[in-house]
């Protein structure tokens, strides 16, 4: 602990708080990393953000090619092809909106003498800087290992999206788990229908497809399908259960005991998904500018790299 400029600045390691040559200008990196696009150059996380796209696409290919197009019922391939490729979409959008969204991260470097004289604190006020990105630790941030920065309300480091769940990505994340579990359950209802019908009458006639080769992808469509459904379902119903009760799963598990005061569950559900309840809740299109991320991938590339 040590006293600087009328306030106590807590760090949990003894060093500088920046050397020479990492100098933070506090009036410009607000806004260079707006402008600049938010991606995550870690290995596994791309792996496993890849991996999911190709089972969206594979679960695609199975209703839409398998199942759906060889069917006679005009309406009913019609009607739940529609549904399951909307869904898809809406899916695969958030995933990508939650990807490509700054989580919330703190200013790298930012704790600076300068910096801290230009919050105006109160005399004895107690600030933390993070020993790791050299950074002002706001409250309820904490440090990811794989993202190299403090992030606002972190709630996890997700390897599915290849990017922490934060403040400002969390409602993308939670509408990516409640698409994934409708697609889920969808493709599962539909491989009970096609196994009856086929069953019932002659495999030959209920796909274009051999009836070995029929039964393998949907074999293998029903054990993605139960998979993800378990697993996403299990994400959704955590999330909103932490949205509720106006706590991350870090604070819950570390049994943080709340300094701030906390959110009542509806104002809670409103902070994070924006305003009162409304269709924009879940379309994860909501605030998106194709002009606006036009001009950042223009003036830069990624955010940091790992």
């Amino acid at each position: 602990t040590m006293q600087s400029s009328g306030h106590r600045f807590r760090d949990i390691e003894h060093h500088p708080l920046l050397a020479d040559n990492d100098a933070f200008d506090s009036s410009t990196s607000e806004a260079d990393m707006a402008q600049r696009v938010w991606f995550i150059r870690d290995g596994c996380g791309m792996v496993c953000a890849i991996m999911t796209w190709l089972l969206v696409v594979y679960a695609d290919f199975v209703v839409t090619f398998v199942m759906l197009l060889p069917s006679k019922d005009f309406w009913y391939s019609l009607i739940n092809g529609v549904l399951f490729n909307c869904l898809a979409v809406l899916a695969l959008s958030s995933h990508l909106r939650t990807m490509l969204t700054d989580p919330g991260a703190v200013p790298k470097g930012n704790a600076t003498k300068e910096y801290m004289d230009n919050l105006q604190l109160k005399p004895g006020e107690v600030i933390y800087k993070c020993p790791k990105c050299c950074s002002i630790k706001p409250e309820r941030a904490h440090h990811c290992s794989i993202c190299k920065r403090c992030i606002r309300k972190m709630d996890h480091h997700c390897p599915w999206v290849n990017n922490c769940v934060g403040e400002k990505n969390q409602r993308f994340f939670v509408l990516f788990t409640m698409y994934i579990a409708l697609i889920s359950a969808h493709a599962l209802v539909l491989c009970g229908f096609q196994f009856f019908s086929c069953v019932k009458g002659q495999w030959t006639e209920c796909s274009d497809f051999s009836p070995p080769v029929t039964v393998i992808l949907m074999i293998f469509l029903c054990l993605e399908g139960f998979l993800f459904l378990t697993f996403t379902a299990v994400m959704f119903g955590t999330q909103i259960h932490s949205i509720c009760n106006d706590e991350t799963e870090i604070e819950r598990l570390k049994s943080e005991k709340p300094t701030w005061e906390r959110r009542l569950r509806w104002e809670g559900m409103k902070s994070v998904f924006g305003g009162q309840p409304s269709l924009l809740w879940i379309n994860p299109f909501a605030g998106f500018r194709i002009r606006q991320l036009l001009l950042r991938g223009k003036k830069g590339g990624p955010e940091f790299s790992v």
